[in-house]
């Protein structure tokens, strides 16, 4: 019988029995969602809060998106750094290290006293993000060995993903009808002094044998790729296409360019570019920066949709968003059983279709649609982008090496932040665009042009400025431009489905045929040489 190569060099045969995880994985595994949790509602978890934190620090519009982006902006930098230093210095210990610094940055942005201080404090919470989220993927890598459990082990942690942006806003409106401002950082630390007394206990060290020095230089062209091309991406999405953002990203590509020539030249690089050689790993990759091109991408517009077309309060609108997390828990689990009877190729392309139909069908929403039509189509374009995401992340965890696990998360989570941004450039874009050409076709006719002009600008300018318009008017005004909103959101949504139609035609691509090898779990066998193939097809 052929036997096939594993990740570690050695072979096995297709009968190899791995060993199997028991009641201390599991349990491990529910202390690696606290950080998860935390650390991704930390994305949205402002989305709230700003208003009160305006009102009490007086920041400058400038220092206001700082204060929200800066998080954002220092984590996507440096996941690829804490990935490949997680492989040379142990994962455990750098969770640990991670959640200790996010609990003391909490403290700090929590006590802040100036806009400053606060820009500051979420700098190093954004780094402290960093060294977990690749920590807590790599060490499911770590910790099951057993194919099957590992599928259910990366389900429940790209569910908990999902759960941590979804609840952000939800726990934000929680604590500041009740406490102040500061409450929304200080619920983290509870929940990082757990993980702190459990994970010794429950979570086992890992440290890649024969990693190499830490490269330095390449850790700071890292850094200097990704921050100016995610900067400028952004500034497009807030202000439209300009040489300035355009410069930020062509500068971003070059800096990324140097640093994968470096890698390529490097004896211990902190990417290996031979992984990018199999179409799986390639294909995982590009998936998970397609699903957050549309989830992320589009989730602005469901929520102004709530608040500012329905008219609802921002907690209510939460707690109703909170309805499709139902479908990716379940999504989760059926791509799991899925995957096992059908090739994976077919699993993510009917995610992706399934997801496409969701948006499809929001191309039909309109401003006096009930409540039910929306949350349905959400709950289906919810459910096949999770699902799409846990074939992905299965499908890579499974096939790297356990010394390259820490870099190969970073690098799914680094291509998750580049689709997001993308999805709010491109995807909001196109929104604005239809609701400023529709708005100036539906608003009256006798609408003063300083109003139209503010009304053009964002839906929010709209209501603002209908409230000042005189009876019938700013009514007039103010339906004409909900209407004009949903008309954007239709056109959005169309982008969305678009998309995801395309990445089901790649997925077919990139993955028919391919299979993952569990990995024989046998002491003292030799690394895989870089750029062996992982994924057998």
């Amino acid at each position: 019988m052929t036997t096939h190569q594993t990740p570690h060099g050695g072979h096995q045969t297709p009968h190899t029995v791995q060993p199997r995880a028991g009641r201390k994985e599991w349990t491990g595994l529910a202390v690696l969602l606290l950080p998860l949790l935390l650390v991704t509602m930390d994305v949205s978890v402002l989305y709230f809060a700003v208003p009160f934190i305006a009102k009490d620090l007086e920041p400058t519009s400038t220092q206001q998106l700082w204060i929200f982006d800066i998080y954002g902006f220092v984590l996507a930098g440096l996941l690829i750094t804490m990935g490949s230093l997680g492989d040379r210095i142990g994962r455990r210990r750098l969770l640990l290290f991670g959640a200790a610094a996010f609990s003391l940055a909490s403290l700090g942005a929590a006590y802040s006293q100036t806009a400053e201080q606060l820009i500051a404090a979420r700098a190093v919470l954004g780094i402290a993000g960093a060294t977990l989220m690749p920590s807590t993927l790599a060490l499911i890598r770590n910790m099951f060995h057993d194919e099957k459990q590992r599928r259910t082990a990366i389900a429940v942690w790209t569910g908990g993903t999902m759960s941590g942006i979804a609840l952000g806003p939800v726990l934000s409106g929680v604590l500041l009808n009740h406490f102040w401002w500061g409450s929304v950082f200080l619920i983290n630390v509870p929940f990082m002094i757990m993980l702190l007394a459990l994970a010794p206990a429950l979570v086992p060290e890992f440290r890649a044998p024969q990693a190499g020095r830490f490269d330095v230089f390449s850790s700071v062209l890292s850094l200097g790729a990704v921050l100016p091309a995610i900067y400028g991406i952004k500034q497009i999405a807030a202000y439209g296409v300009d040489v300035t953002p355009v410069l930020w990203i062509v500068a971003g590509v070059a800096v990324g360019a140097a640093f994968v020539v470096r890698q390529a030249r490097s004896p211990a690089p902190m990417i290996d570019l031979g992984l990018f050689r199999s179409r799986g790993f390639t294909g995982s990759v590009a998936m998970n920066l397609v699903a957050l091109f549309a989830i992320v991408g589009f989730a602005i517009f469901t929520t102004q949709y709530l608040q500012l077309v329905l008219g609802m309060s921002p907690l209510t609108a939460a707690l109703w968003s909170l309805v499709p997390m139902a479908g990716t828990m379940t999504a989760a689990a059926a791509a799991r059983v899925l995957v096992q009877r059908f090739d994976r190729a077919y699993v993510a392309a009917g995610g992706f279709l399934i997801s496409g139909a969701g948006f499809a069908a929001l191309t039909q929403l309109h401003a006096r649609s009930p409540i039910v039509f929306l949350l349905v189509a959400a709950t289906i374009y919810a459910g096949g982008i999770v699902g799409v995401m846990t074939v992905g992340n299965e499908l890579i965890m499974g096939a790297v090496p356990p010394e390259r696990a820490g870099a190969a998360a970073a690098m799914v989570e680094t291509a998750a932040e580049f689709g997001a941004a993308l999805g709010i450039a491109v995807l909001g874009s196109v929104g604005i665009a239809a609701y400023r050409s529709s708005l100036a076709a539906l608003a009256p006719a006798r609408t003063p042009a300083a109003a139209l002009a503010a009304a053009r600008d964002t839906l929010g300018g709209a209501v603002t400025v209908a409230g000042q318009l005189p009876g019938r008017l700013g009514a007039d005004l103010l339906a004409a431009a909900r209407a004009a909103f949903t008309h954007g959101l239709n056109y959005a949504a169309l982008g969305a489905a678009i998309a995801m139609v395309l990445a089901a035609v790649l997925s077919i691509v990139f993955f028919r045929g391919v299979r993952v090898e569990s990995p024989a779990a046998v002491a003292g066998e030799p690394r895989a040489e870089a750029g062996a193939e992982l994924i057998t097809r």
